[in-house]
């Protein structure tokens, strides 16, 4: 296996493994490195497995019968990326995901990753873990489109990912916010011009 520090350092945050249980998970951890503009997932096929970032971005989007995209989440390195519905359901997924920039992955397919609880008790904990943040997450970004205003909305985003700017398209941060791209140019302005 490659260089796998960053996912052995995130576990390691989370639980203690053994080294023969550390072996275990690397002879079914798949490296991958996929260019920018790669899909992980497409809508309509089944999520099969779960993958962490190593360096990259990735988004998650769902294409509108118009022809726009609605952008619905940003994951970046230390992230681990899959569609939950998906996978957990063995259902065709409702949303794309996609590499915004070249990134780097560790891919745990579902049939090993329940292979991998049943041998390493503590990786259902991870599992939890894992599952339980995608939860909060999806459930804080519902709640601030509900009641922050978009400035804050945005202000939000940038304490929380200083470099999005630089690593993600306006558009689809704009759309994540849930406003126009226009918007977000004069919020940009409004705070930027400040200074």
């Amino acid at each position: 296996m490659q260089n796998a520090i960053s996912i052995q350092e995130y576990i390691n945050s989370i639980i203690s493994l053994e080294d023969n249980q550390w072996e275990l998970v690397l002879e079914v951890l798949e490296s991958k490195v996929l260019a920018k503009d790669t899909h992980l997932l497409k809508e309509g096929e089944v999520s099969d497995s779960i993958a962490f970032i190593s360096s990259g971005a990735l988004i998650y989007y769902k294409d509108l019968e118009n022809g726009d995209q609605m952008t619905t989440d940003f994951a970046f390195e230390g992230d681990w990326v899959t569609d939950n519905y998906s996978r957990l359901n063995n259902c065709p997924s409702l949303i794309n995901i996609k590499t915004i920039e070249e990134s780097q992955l560790y891919i745990l397919k579902n049939k090993d990753l329940t292979e991998l609880y049943k041998k390493i008790l503590p990786l259902e904990r991870l599992g939890r873990e894992v599952t339980e943040r995608f939860f909060l997450k999806m459930v804080e970004h519902n709640i601030d489109l509900q009641t922050l205003s978009a400035k804050d909305r945005y202000l939000k985003l940038l304490k929380n990912h200083p470099e999005i700017f630089q690593r993600i398209p306006q558009y689809h941060i704009a759309n994540y916010l849930g406003i126009a791209a226009k918007s977000l140019s004069r919020i940009r302005g409004e705070i930027f011009n400040k200074d």
